[in-house]
């Protein structure tokens, strides 16, 4: 039985005893000692008054008493009004730290399937997108060690009259340039014509304002806009050029996209594409309109009704029969539980959306689809820097590569001022400034609670010394030379020892917390708490080894404990940047 549990059944029976009433041990609270106070479990009083019929402070002390005489894990307790602080024996965390074991928490937890990235293919990636990415994968990665078979899957948003715009734009002014021919990454040679367009739409749109047509018109009215209109409805009647002319420049985006997935360190199982489900969704309209989920009004236009719930009414079919954006979720939702059959869905998507799913989830379960209660909007912040918001035009957003690059760069600088490298060959140092680097950015990425707006700021992130990853690395190569210096034997060898320092009591404490952080973070689909944690351990683990030693100790029992303490710690660490993405340096 978990020592919380035991604690929770002897207070009950602390009740019987004491007060002869009955309490429910299943009903009983603990919660972790407030930091202030010595204490591991903290017992709250105030709702049991009735029972004892005695003041919160007399209360706590007879049942703290109590549990002195029939917990042998118990080693003391104190009482702060009505909390009654709990503090459990060092041999209680010497046990724990010997049979501690670390590994996935749960098996056949069930299928669930995590979709994110969903980027336009008219434009490179940018630090929004390294947010949803991280997140989704991060996210992905926790629901694995807690069990789960994870699909991660990807919708590439490649057709429509964005789409057309940069296909447009190279048509007329890219004289058959190519990424082989020019030398730029596919995704962002689209995006540069993206931007073309954008331009000289502008100045069109100036032209028809001076010569007196109101701006909503000129918008509309605008030729290239017309143009790109246009080869949008020759792009869904199938014609040939604009088919080939789409084909060509999806494949120098999607390219590109795979070059900036490899070097974030993101991957997915499936890849499902906008252009080959736009037009499903349809049959779902039939459905809900046969079910009277749906109506028609007289324009032919099919709408449905939420305003009972909450909401308004929300077309979902147009009167020419087109879909919407709502019509091909539904569509592809359906397609992707019935090609994976995954209990859960979760849609890492910007919390710009947040009204979006709340209507596709509810109108998924008016038409009775009973695993619409697994469907979640793992919605997320926006991503700032310190110069201020980024813009999403003109071509000024903060480009992914760049910042990848700049982060390993940064890295490079930073760890060669530290004279951190002697001894490292060119391909082991490139690596490591990759490892530091990107793990600076995925660690002050994912350490924000998903759902607050965040502020990025490039050089704080990589500071060896903040709550960063670097710092986390750090500490995981500082184990990994302790480690390498000790002798196999006393990594495996059984130890007996007695008494712990109050810094390595604390960090077993820490230790043991892997199982219950692991269970919140998967729970909240919050890697925040992943990070935190981290930072928690690596925090622990240096007041440890600045206040004992481990490899000049002459006890040999002590010595072997401290050197299994720092693989557990170690092992714990890697598997915690490893549901970052993050790789653990074995030096720095």
């Amino acid at each position: 039985m978990q020592i919380e549990e035991f604690i929770k059944t002897t207070i009950s029976e602390a009740f019987t005893e004491l007060y002869g009433v009955s309490q429910d041990a299943g009903m009983i609270k603990l919660e972790s000692t407030n930091p202030d106070f010595p204490g591991d479990l903290t017992f709250v009083t105030f709702p049991y008054l009735k029972s004892s019929k005695k003041s919160p402070e007399q209360t706590a002390a007879d049942i703290g008493g109590y549990l002195k005489e029939n917990v042998e894990q118990l080693k003391d307790f104190n009482v702060v009004k009505g909390f009654l602080n709990l503090e459990l024996s060092e041999q209680y965390w010497l046990d724990r730290i010997q049979f501690h074991q670390i590994s996935i928490l749960k098996k056949n937890a069930g299928r669930v399937m995590v979709e994110y990235s969903s980027p336009n293919t008219n434009k490179p990636q940018h630090l929004g997108h390294i947010r949803t990415n991280l997140l989704g994968y991060s996210v992905a990665e926790i629901l694995r060690y807690t069990g789960y078979e994870v699909t991660r899957v990807n919708l590439l948003n490649d057709r429509g009259v964005h789409i057309c715009k940069s296909m447009l734009a190279w048509k007329k002014w890219g004289h058959g340039e190519t990424p082989a021919t020019s030398g730029v990454k596919g995704d962002h040679l689209v995006g540069k014509y993206y931007v073309e367009f954008d331009k000289r739409y502008k100045e069109e749109i100036s032209t028809l304002l001076a010569g007196g047509m109101e701006k909503e018109k000129a918008e509309r009215e605008a030729p290239l806009m017309l143009e790109a209109q246009d080869m949008l409805r020759k792009w869904e009647a199938g014609d040939e050029a604009t088919m080939l002319l789409w084909k060509m420049m999806n494949d120098w985006v999607f390219a590109g996209f795979e070059q900036t997935y490899k070097q974030l360190g993101v991957e997915f199982e499936q890849m499902y594409l906008e252009s080959n489900t736009y037009l499903l969704g349809k049959d779902i309209v039939e459905e809900g309109l046969q079910k009277g989920v749906f109506f028609k009004k007289p324009d032919g236009s099919v709408w449905i009704d939420l305003t009972a719930d909450g909401l308004d009414e929300k077309l979902v079919m147009r009167a020419d029969g087109t879909s919407v954006y709502i019509t091909q979720d539904l569509g592809t939702a359906e397609l992707k539980y019935k090609d994976y059959q995954c209990e859960k869905s979760i849609y890492v998507v910007g919390n710009e959306q947040d009204y979006h799913f709340k209507v596709l989830f509810l109108i998924l379960k008016k038409l009775g689809r009973k695993w619409a209660d697994g469907c979640y909007h793992l919605s997320y912040g926006m991503v700032d820097l310190p110069s201020g918001r980024m813009k999403s035009r003109e071509g000024t957003v903060v480009d992914a590569d760049e910042l990848m690059e700049e982060m390993i760069k940064t890295a490079r600088e930073k760890t060669e001022d530290l004279g951190k490298t002697e001894g490292m060959g060119d391909h082991e140092k490139e690596h490591l400034y990759h490892t530091l680097g990107l793990g600076a950015l995925k660690f002050f990425m994912l350490k924000v609670d998903p759902q607050k707006r965040m502020l990025f700021d490039p050089t704080e992130s990589i500071d060896l010394q903040g709550d960063t990853g670097p710092f986390v690395q750090y500490t995981f190569a500082r184990i990994s030379s302790i480690l390498r210096a000790a002798e196999p034997a006393e990594l495996h060898d059984a130890y007996v020892v007695d008494t712990l320092k109050e810094s390595e009591q604390d960090l077993v404490k820490v230790l043991c917390d892997f199982e219950k952080e692991v269970l919140k973070a998967a729970s909240l689909y919050s890697p925040a708490v992943i990070a935190a944690y981290a930072l928690q351990i690596a925090k622990a683990f240096n007041r440890v080894y600045n206040d004992i030693s481990f490899l000049k100790e002459t006890d040999i029992e002590k010595r072997k404990f401290r050197l299994q303490m720092a693989q557990k710690t170690s092992h714990t660490i890697h598997m915690l940047l490893d549901m970052l993405g993050m790789e653990c340096p074995e030096r720095m």
